[in-house]
């Protein structure tokens, strides 16, 4: 044998064998998958249906339970959060909704890499709007009488304890249809002067019942705020430090947020803060949660935690928001509960 001919034997064996690794890979994760879609013995029941927004004492959440309805919408009587679930045909990787209005943030696998984007629902789970993402879904929220729709990506970094990430926050005005790229764009207050940093970032806004107050967290020189914002305005003011992912509670007096607390490792506690006095209260629950709180009402809170000897999944627990009782598994296999 010819050393050309040797060459061009060992170069079309190593291409098989090449072709066949990424074969089996293929396979074997094209397997994890299709396990990952099959319903769990003991799971929740899960049923295909029509859902809508406008239905009234329902929990709609994303289904984080195993099986074909994975990460769908979903709902449950508010009565019976443990019951039997309805699921309609829309996935998300992050959903809210608030009179009527639905966001649901994507991420939707391509060829070379995956495209995210957010969906404006009407109350039917109907796409209104698409808006291109700029990063991985994170944070989404919708105002209580439904005009504004936020939501938070990642554009660097894949989550809030990495060491180095970034996030961009947008605000979208469902009447006029305006959209606020970034909350960057608005003027900052920190510690009574006006204050600029290229390191500025925004997350997890919560809105008012007034269509211009909302809250959200800053983060700038490795420290987060609370600030209270005016979308008229456009200046944002911080309140304390500390805080990150409020949710304002709705008669507007509180809001929950996770604080971080000394550890080697990322840790956060839940706790809820009086907007009058700043006097924060410390929740029940023990464990880290990285989570934007949702209320349930004006004494009960709600937050996903990972679902125990279940990789990728969630369930969502609740907690009296006056400090008192203890945690209470509220759904298993779920997440971005949405009250209605």
């Amino acid at each position: 044998m010819t050393p050309l001919r040797r060459r061009l034997l060992i170069l079309v064996t190593a291409v098989l064998l090449l072709a066949g690794l990424g074969t089996g890979v293929v396979l074997r994760a094209a397997d994890r998958a299709n396990q990952a879609n099959q319903p769990q013995p003991g799971g929740p029941a899960v049923s295909a249906g029509k859902l809508t927004l406008e239905q009234k004492d329902r929990l709609t959440f994303l289904n984080a339970a195993a099986g074909p309805h994975r990460r769908a919408v979903a709902s449950v009587p508010s009565t019976d959060p443990g019951g039997g679930r309805i699921a309609a045909s829309l996935k998300c990787a992050r959903f809210y909704a608030a009179a009527g209005t639905g966001i649901c943030l994507q991420s939707v696998p391509g060829v070379l890499k995956q495209s995210n984007r957010a969906l404006l629902l009407d109350a039917n789970l109907r796409t209104l709007r698409t808006f291109p993402l700029a990063g991985n879904p994170s944070r989404a929220r919708v105002s209580p009488s439904g005009r504004f729709v936020a939501w938070t990506v990642f554009v660097s970094g894949e989550s809030y304890s990495s060491a180095f990430f970034s996030t961009r926050t947008s605000v979208l005005d469902t009447r006029t249809m305006r959209l606020t790229p970034s909350l960057e764009a608005f003027s900052v207050v920190l510690d009574g002067k006006r204050y600029r940093a290229a390191d500025i970032n925004f997350w997890g806004v919560t809105f008012a019942s007034d269509d211009d107050t909302f809250y959200a967290t800053l983060n700038t020189a490795n420290r987060t705020y609370l600030v209270r914002g005016s979308l008229s305005r456009r200046t944002v003011t911080t309140l304390i430090e500390n805080v990150e992912c409020p949710s304002l509670s709705p008669d507007g007096t509180r809001v929950v947020f996770k604080k971080r607390v000394p550890s080697g490792v990322s840790l956060w506690r839940e706790y809820v803060l009086d907007l009058g006095t700043l006097r924060e209260t410390p929740l029940a629950e023990r464990h880290s949660v990285d989570d934007q709180a949702v209320w349930l009402d004006n004494d009960t809170v709600a937050y996903a935690l990972p679902a125990e000897g279940k990789v990728g999944s969630s369930d969502l627990w609740s907690v009296p928001a006056d400090g008192t009782g203890t945690p209470r598994r509220l759904i298993a296999g779920a997440s971005s509960p949405a009250p209605q």
